[in-house]
């Protein structure tokens, strides 16, 4: 038998352990029945029940889904779908997600599959601030596979993505309460400028009859 403190009491009879459970106020609970002898250990029941769903709830919130993402790419690409394809491979790992990048072979380009590794070698270089190589390319059939794994773990990219999100949203406060102070300025000054307008100093001028032959 264990004790509640995790403690070694040694082997007694199933009455000695009923007893001393009811003295401790605890409940006698076998976790190894395998065991030669039975394992029993005396513990809050209740109590280690609602700790493991506690347990059990935290690693759920914890646990995020591996979601493989699919590029798809011809050996002979041009330059500009290249780029397009890049950055949404970009996008993908930078979101947490793996992506696996397929080059389609047809006709005559099955005859040379240097052209998909080479490929496959040049995008890996150009991602490779964001992903790494989690499988090496290979043959399948008339494709050729690699996978990409994000360097960062998903739940830390959308923690990064939120406070980019926040970040963004509070330079556009802030660019929009400038721009109205601005134009606030700029609204006092020209209602300063009518008034001085408005408020012309009368010269020597006049005063003076235009009646008057001087």
């Amino acid at each position: 038998m264990v004790g509640p403190a995790g403690e070694q009491v040694g082997i007694v009879r199933i009455e000695d352990a009923l007893r001393l459970a009811r003295e401790a106020d605890l409940d006698l609970v076998e976790v190894a029945a395998q065991a030669r002898p039975p394992v029993a250990k005396l513990m809050d029941y209740g109590k280690y029940k609602y700790e493991a769903a506690q347990k059990a709830r935290e690693s759920r919130r914890n646990q995020t889904n591996t979601v493989i993402k699919e590029m798809k790419l011809r050996p002979k690409i041009d330059s500009h779908d290249y780029e397009t394809k890049k950055g949404h491979v970009v996008r993908f790992l930078k979101g947490g997600d793996k992506v696996k990048i397929t080059i389609m072979f047809r006709g005559r380009e099955q005859s040379r599959p240097e052209l998909g590794l080479n490929l496959l070698n040049k995008l890996a270089e150009d991602v490779a601030a964001d992903g790494v190589v989690e499988s090496a390319p290979k043959q399948d059939g008339r494709n050729m596979l690699m996978v990409l794994a994000p360097t960062r773990k998903k739940n830390q990219a959308m923690v990064e993505a939120q406070a980019e999100k926040a970040a963004k949203a509070a330079q556009r406060t802030a660019d929009a309460e400038a721009e109205r102070a601005e134009q606030a300025e700029s609204r006092a000054a020209a209602a300063a400028a009518a008034q001085l307008q408005g408020k012309k100093k009368r010269g020597p001028a006049d005063n003076m009859d235009p009646d008057v032959d001087l």
